[in-house]
């Protein structure tokens, strides 16, 4: 997907305007129009601090490609991978004495950016059956 175009969707999220669709851990995620406009069975929501996250890491990722020297209207996210990380622990207090676990799940996210390169031209037809 276009860096340009991923940043308009998820600000389309972030103001409701776009649903992301759930495909796989969508037991009693209501449905709405906006997920069937994505091909989906229409399960969707706005997971706004997600998306801010998301959309805060390409903002960064392009302006690091600007300072390399890179043509940003060229950019196109070619690989993202989000993978869990070792989970925070921390405590907290109940009644009678008791303590229960108070987990942080947090995640390593991996996003590259590339860019398109140019399509290189075929030779006309009738040169190639010449040279053969």
């Amino acid at each position: 997907m276009p860096l340009v175009k991923a940043k308009s969707y998820l600000e389309d999220v972030l103001a409701h305007k776009q649903a992301i669709p759930f495909t796989r851990f969508c037991r009693g995620v209501g449905r709405t129009a906006q997920a069937k406009n994505r091909h989906s069975n229409g399960q969707g929501r706005w997971p706004v601090k997600s998306a801010k996250f998301i959309l805060d890491l390409l903002k960064n990722a392009e302006s690091n490609a600007e300072v390399k020297g890179l043509d940003v209207d060229a950019l196109y996210i070619s690989h993202i991978q989000v993978n869990q990380a070792q989970k925070q622990r921390r405590r907290t207090y109940r009644a009678h004495g008791r303590i229960n676990p108070y987990m942080s799940s947090p995640c390593h996210i991996e996003l590259i950016l590339s860019e398109k390169e140019e399509p290189v031209k075929k030779e006309p037809e009738s040169q190639l059956a010449r040279k053969a």
